[in-house]
């Protein structure tokens, strides 16, 4: 696929997980499969909690925001202060983004950016709902951010720059978006061995956050090319059990793991 298919179909099965028709798992389902994460539909609260969200940040945001996606939680990373902006890359249906908005305050501001019409409009049904002020919800690609230079303390994500086909023009903008001192904090996959042939044809784990995962080696020469320093990035083993359900019976979990990326702006 070349990168205009990737963001469509990216933007295809993220638009069905909004409007409710697809399975919020990661991977499509197999035909023997209801869903992707086994014979029955996950419990969305439940997938937060195994990614490390705790029982009051998902009574915080209501129902509707959080769509059972991501890896982990960029949250417990990113360590947001009162007054801070925050940008969150892929928003979806505004789970981060509403979190962020209750640590930064009243004097802070989240904006989320996510390409998928279907996906900004539930996120801007949701923080109607919320009547949160200092939420706000942009259309555009990661790779070309509709935002100001030096605009945010904190850029952070949650399973979204693997399924970019250009991760290291992502990793530029978000470094543009920074304020100096800025800082990002992702929760993202990371590839720790090459998929096999037959994995690495299947489209469908490229929208699965599988096919699209970049080695630890790769993200780290990026973010430094990028101009930023303070590089760490930590694959999380623990993941592998919540991996292995977005693709039964593939053995995804023994070619990627869930990591935390965080790197500082000078």
């Amino acid at each position: 696929m070349n990168a205009d298919q990737i963001r469509a179909n990216v933007r295809d099965r993220y638009g069905a997980v909004a409007q409710g028709t697809a399975s919020p798992c990661c991977a499509p389902p197999t035909p023997a499969q209801s869903s992707c994460c086994g014979s029955a539909e996950p419990d969305v609260g439940e997938l937060a909690r195994r990614m490390g969200y705790g029982d009051d940040e998902l009574s915080a945001v209501g129902d509707g925001a959080n769509l059972g996606l991501g890896c982990g939680n960029p949250q417990a990373i990113a360590d947001m202060k009162p007054g801070e902006v925050v940008v969150d890359l892929g928003s979806g249906a505004g789970f981060d983004c509403f979190l962020a908005a209750r640590q930064v305050g009243n004097t802070g501001r989240a904006i989320g950016v996510d390409m998928t019409h279907e996906m900004l409009r539930k996120a801007r049904d949701n923080v109607a709902k919320l009547g949160l002020a200092n939420v706000e919800f942009r259309l555009g690609e990661i790779e070309h951010l509709p935002i100001a230079d030096n605009t945010a303390d904190v850029v952070i994500s949650n399973c979204v720059i693997n399924l970019s086909p250009d991760k290291p023009q992502v990793l530029r903008e978000a470094f543009r978006v920074l304020k100096s001192s800025g800082r990002v904090a992702v929760s993202d996959v990371v590839m720790l061995k090459p998929l096999t042939p037959d994995l690495a044809a299947r489209q469908e784990l490229y929208c699965g956050c599988v096919g699209g995962a970049a080695t630890v080696e790769e993200l780290e020469r990026w973010l430094e090319e990028a101009g930023f320093t303070d590089i760490r990035i930590d694959p999380k083993p623990e993941s592998r059990d919540l991996i292995a359900e977005w693709a039964p019976g593939l053995g995804v979990e023994d070619h990627v793991a869930s990591a935390t990326i965080e790197a500082r702006k000078p």
